[in-house]
């Protein structure tokens, strides 16, 4: 388990992140998502040793995370982090050596992973010589070479066509259920989180705002959100209820004070029901109230 506990980062008047704590379980694809600037970036790089923090810890399996654990962590910058006039193959094999294998083993594992990620046609070319998405795709299997048990990955499915953007869905998938590897990534790309993600975290201005299971976050209101569809769809037959307002598309919230069977009795009485169910959000929904004036609050740890 990758546990941050209490992290503070300040530069000068700047609080880049202000006493932010979740964690992330094995085996678990987990999304660190947030506005720009919202410290995501500074935050993986304290995890990395890259940056230290002003206060908090970052533990790993119950231990303060060492130089020597985080040899073990597999790491994709947003930035390009590859030698553009480095071979592929040898940049992967030299990755692996400087993490821990055998000239051998890196070798072998160099290219198995340009294999897996449909870039062994391109394994005696320079990185510069390739095109952005095929650079994200070499970039992904230098955090993989060295057979890391946990990955840390800022914005992986940038530039990626969508054909890529499968190929390593796929892969993140294989390291978290088959190898029971942590995946935690950031993505503004909030459909594909949603998609893929068994939890999430959500940050603004350097504080976490919520956390929890993707589910239990899109069901937080507790049943105060319903959809409503009539064979004859028509939303003014709730108009005059108490506790109830529309959200239009025959979404209706309800107050605490109100009784979901009210509403479902209004809506017998108005014609045939079609459809009554709880109507969960989105996590770009979830998203946009997070970040808005009102905070969301958290459904809990991860």
């Amino acid at each position: 388990m990758l546990e941050l506990e209490a992290l503070t980062k300040r530069y000068g008047e700047l609080v880049a992140l202000d006493g932010l704590s979740f964690s992330v379980e094995q085996g678990q694809m987990f999304g660190f998502v947030g506005p720009n600037g919202a410290g995501k970036t500074t935050a993986m790089r304290i995890v990395l040793g890259v940056l230290a923090a002003d206060e908090g810890e970052v533990r790993w399996r119950g231990q303060p995370l060492d130089a020597a654990a985080r040899r073990r962590i597999g790491y994709m910058p947003e930035e390009r982090g590859l030698y553009p006039k480095m071979r592929v193959g040898d940049q992967l094999a030299y990755l692996a050596e400087l993490h821990g294998l055998e000239r051998r083993q890196a070798v072998e594992s160099s290219a198995r992973w340009c294999e897996r990620m449909g870039v062994a046609e391109r394994v005696g070319d320079k990185v510069e010589e390739l095109s952005l998405g095929n650079q994200q795709r070499v970039q992904l299997a230098a955090a993989l070479v060295h057979d890391p048990e946990l990955l840390v990955l800022d914005e992986p499915f940038s530039g990626l066509d969508p054909v890529g953007v499968d190929v390593l869905s796929d892969v993140l998938r294989e390291e978290a259920s088959r190898k029971d590897v942590p995946v935690i990534f950031s993505s503004h790309q909030l459909e594909l989180v949603e998609r893929l993600c068994d939890a999430v975290a959500i940050v603004k201005d350097g504080r976490l705002i919520a956390t929890g299971k993707v589910e239990e976050l899109r069901r937080r209101e507790g049943g105060r959100r319903w959809r409503v569809e009539l064979e004859e769809p028509d939303d003014s037959w709730a108009a005059d209820m108490d506790g109830v307002s529309s959200s239009g598309s025959g979404v209706f919230e309800l107050s605490e004070e109100a009784d979901p069977q009210a509403l479902l009795d209004a809506a017998r009485s108005a014609g045939r029901i079609r459809r009554f169910e709880p109507a969960t959000q989105t996590l770009a929904e979830l998203f946009r109230e997070a970040v808005s004036e009102e905070p969301l609050a958290a459904a809990g740890s991860a």
